[in-house]
């Protein structure tokens, strides 16, 4: 059996986690030996539903399974979850934001790099197939070059869990995943509760539509020289089995698909934004060695 924890459980992955373990037949070798979270009522929630053991700290299982997903819904507790599995060198799913500050994320990956941590997660929407479309009609160059494009996602700013960054990284994951995860700069704007943002990227820029209203509309459209391509698209059950496929992936030998410094990219592009958020100006993304 692949033995492993989930560490913060108190939103919808650890339940359609939970319930990929328990229904397909693919991960029936995956054993959850313990949940854990600050939030005591969802870890309890989760053992009278699935009878998984509630963990009494998140270091309790160190040493004892053969891989962890962090899937808190504050970013902070990312690292700090993480942190006392990596000597172990077992496989990590880390849900979005990756970390919310850009010191916990260098650190983060410089220990995994170190210990040879396997690493996926960030935001699920990346596995739409409507998203890895536009990322190949982009790297091909379909109907032309890519001259711009544009990106809705919503957004929670009033919230518990790191404000601006609990919910931003699906937008900066999508544009990232369809036109690179390294923009020169960012400029953003906030009107009635939405944010644009510019990204400026070194031949064309793509806005980004931050939005509080219907936390279900996702939209991408790329336009190239000769045409547009844009259309709403679900984040469903798909992506999130698609996502902890990768996971169990790894569990099994297979190899990360993402290289460590674009990982991370996401929180240095959502901390910018922040910043030209506070600051009213355009802001230059950090760059960074690992």
């Amino acid at each position: 059996m692949k033995k492993i924890v989930i560490l913060g459980c108190e939103n919808s992955h650890a339940n359609a986690f939970l319930e990929f373990i328990k229904t397909k037949e693919k991960y029936q070798d995956v054993q959850v030996v313990g949940v854990y979270s600050d939030e005591k009522d969802a870890a309890q929630k989760l053992n009278e539903i699935y009878g998984v053991n509630v963990m009494n700290s998140y270091d309790e299982y160190v040493g004892q399974v053969d891989g962890v997903i962090v899937t808190a819904r504050h970013g902070d507790n990312h690292y700090k979850y993480a942190k006392p599995y990596i000597a172990s060198g077992v496989p990590m799913f880390i849900d979005k934001p990756v970390t919310v500050s850009e010191n916990d994320a260098l650190a983060l990956i410089k220990d995994c790099k170190e210990a040879g941590v396997k690493l996926t997660g960030g935001s699920s929407c990346i596995h739409s197939p409507f998203v890895q479309t536009l990322k190949k009609e982009h790297k091909e160059n379909m109907d032309g070059r890519t001259i711009g494009g544009l990106i809705r996602c919503p957004i929670n700013l009033d919230n518990a869990y790191g404000g601006f960054f609990f919910y931003s990284e699906h937008l900066v994951a999508i544009m990232s995943a369809v036109y690179g995860y390294y923009p020169n700069s960012v400029k953003a704007y906030q009107n009635e509760g939405n944010i644009s943002v510019v990204f400026r990227y070194e031949n064309y820029d793509i806005t980004g539509v931050y939005t509080n209203l219907d936390f279900g509309c996702f939209y991408a459209m790329r336009i190239a020289e000769h045409s547009v391509n844009g259309a709403t698209f679900p984040i469903d059950s798909a992506c999130f089995e698609a996502e902890f496929d990768e996971f169990y992936t790894l569990l099994s030998g297979g190899a990360q698909t993402r290289d460590y410094k674009d990982f991370i990219a996401p929180v240095f592009v959502l901390n910018a934004i922040k910043k030209s958020l506070d600051t009213n100006s355009e802001v230059q993304v950090n760059h960074y060695e690992i």
